[in-house]
Parts: structure tokens; C-alpha cells; sequence
């Protein structure tokens, strides 16, 4: 099963590989690993997503661990998760109209266009990541490169609350609100 577990961590040198390291010692498969800055300059946060049936006891190391603050395994929890990619694809020549097309139905936007290629940017869940890649495949893929995923669990599913100035307009079902997982909550 996918876990994804999410460390707030002072930024120290070492701090990430002696948290990384509890997960390379217990033999769980890392997918995906981002470190980031946060609001708070003294601190990072860690997201991770690895494959295991159980990782309630690495989650708890983690957590004794005198570097990190917080540690939380919010795979049972509606997270907002996204990626990151860049592509790049084959000129279109009289394709381009139709390039565009898949561009703007799959949200992506066109960052570089030369004559060797178009480089495209695509941002979202993970599902809209693999859907878009699919899309773009018929244009002729040169190359891509795919970012860590990032994640932050929904407002008020770790009991905190709306802030005042957020807005309500966007719904529970909203399509960037997914499980950890990567399946639509």
C-alpha cells in the first residue's frame, strides 16, 4: 500500500538524511521524497510517499527523532497533493493547433517554444500528471521530468479550522482534493 507521511523538521544539516535513513533501513520503498522550506524559516517540511503494508512504526522513529517537530501519516486523510512536470515535445508543425488544445483541456501551459521542441509545464494531482503525459504522447515525448509530490492535509480534516480570509467557494469535491493515495476523495 502507498503511505504518504508528511515530517515538519528543523533545517539542520543532517536532520533529512537521518530522517530518510529510518526508511532506507526498514527496507520501504521510497516513490517519491520532497524537502521544502516553510513558513516558518527555522523549518522544513519532509513529505514522503513509500510502499508498505505498515509504516506506523518508522512514522513513530520518525517522530523521536530530536530534529522533527511533527510527524503524521495522512494517507487516511483528504490531502491536496500535486506534482510537478515538464515536457518536452516534438515541434507540432501543423499539429499546433491541436497541441494547444490537449495543452489548455489538460491545464498545461507552454513555457518555452523553439524550433527543436515545445516544453510544456503541468501542475496538479498526481492522476492529472499521468493523464496529462498520456495526452501529450501522440505530439512525440523528447523528454520530461516529473517533481516529488507535496501534499497538506485539507483544512479542518487534522480538526483545525477555516481560516476567516480562506474562501468558501470551493467545494469538499473539488477535483484538486485528493486521497493520499492519489484516489479522489
Amino acid at each position: 500500500m502507498q503511505h504518504t507521511v508528511i515530517a515538519l523538521m528543523h533545517d539542520r544539516p543532517h536532520a533529512h538524511n537521518r530522517a530518510i535513513s529510518l526508511f532506507r533501513r526498514s527496507a520501504l520503498r521510497i516513490d517519491s521524497l520532497a524537502v521544502a522550506s516553510t513558513e516558518q524559516p527555522e523549518l522544513v517540511r519532509m513529505t514522503l510517499v513509500v510502499q508498505h503494508d505498515d509504516v506506523g512504526e518508522v512514522v513513530r522513529q520518525l517522530d523521536g527523532l530530536i530534529d522533527v517537530v511533527s510527524v503524521r501519516d495522512v494517507t487516511h486523510q483528504r490531502v491536496i497533493a500535486h506534482e510537478v512536470c515538464l515536457l518536452r515535445v516534438s515541434q507540432p508543425g501543423s499539429r499546433l493547433g491541436d497541441l494547444l488544445r490537449v495543452a489548455n483541456e489538460c491545464d498545461a501551459r507552454v513555457v518555452e517554444a523553439a524550433p527543436h521542441g515545445i516544453v510544456l509545464a503541468i501542475m496538479g494531482p498526481p492522476a492529472t500528471i499521468t493523464q496529462g503525459l498520456e495526452r501529450f504522447r501522440s505530439f512525440g515525448i523528447i523528454e520530461f521530468t516529473r517533481s516529488s509530490r507535496i501534499a497538506m492535509p485539507v483544512t479542518g480534516s487534522t480538526g483545525t479550522s477555516t481560516p476567516p480570509h480562506a474562501s468558501a467557494a470551493i467545494p469538499a469535491s473539488s477535483p484538486y482534493t485528493w486521497q493520499a493515495d492519489g484516489a479522489v476523495a
